[in-house]
């Protein structure tokens, strides 16, 4: 398993290791022990102007992800995942205005974009949605699980 974590940001405090052991639980239970994964955390700013570039949408958003299994030449490193960017500064927010943990917020973007890298989407159909929603969910158990597990309590 290769994980690459940047955090590009400052306004919000963030642990690289527990971000490693999250996607590393994601992965496993997703039975993609060799795979490779980027994740890059950044402020609003940032995941505006690439939401603009790269999707054609006005503002930030949450998360984006940026699969590398698909198109031509996704054959070539199977195990290459792709990239998940999250703004820290919008998961921030929606955890301020959900009355949650930020770093559970945190992990449920993750989990998202992560979701999305492996070809799951809630775009199409609400079908599709239904079944990501529930894939997501059972993600976030396990990821509670592992850190009730290893900590002895919740983070």
């Amino acid at each position: 398993m290769n994980i690459l974590i940047e955090n590009q940001q400052t306004r919000h405090t963030l642990s690289e290791s527990m971000i490693w052991e999250t996607a590393g639980c994601i992965l496993r239970a997703l039975d993609l022990p060799d795979a490779q994964l980027s994740i890059l955390i950044v402020d609003d700013d940032r995941i505006a102007e690439l939401n603009e570039t790269y999707l054609n949408h006005q503002g930030p958003t949450n998360v984006i992800s940026f699969p590398m299994r698909e198109g031509l030449f996704a054959d070539i490193t199977p195990e290459l995942l792709g990239d998940v960017v999250i703004s820290a500064d919008t998961a921030f927010s929606e955890a301020r205005d959900a009355e949650m943990a930020f770093i559970t917020r945190f992990n449920e973007l993750l989990v998202h974009g992560i979701l999305h890298l492996v070809g799951y989407d809630h775009v199409h159909s609400e079908e599709e949605a239904k079944v990501m929603e529930e894939k997501a969910q059972w993600l976030m158990t396990l990821i509670e699980k592992a850190d009730t597990h290893e900590s002895g309590h919740r983070r």
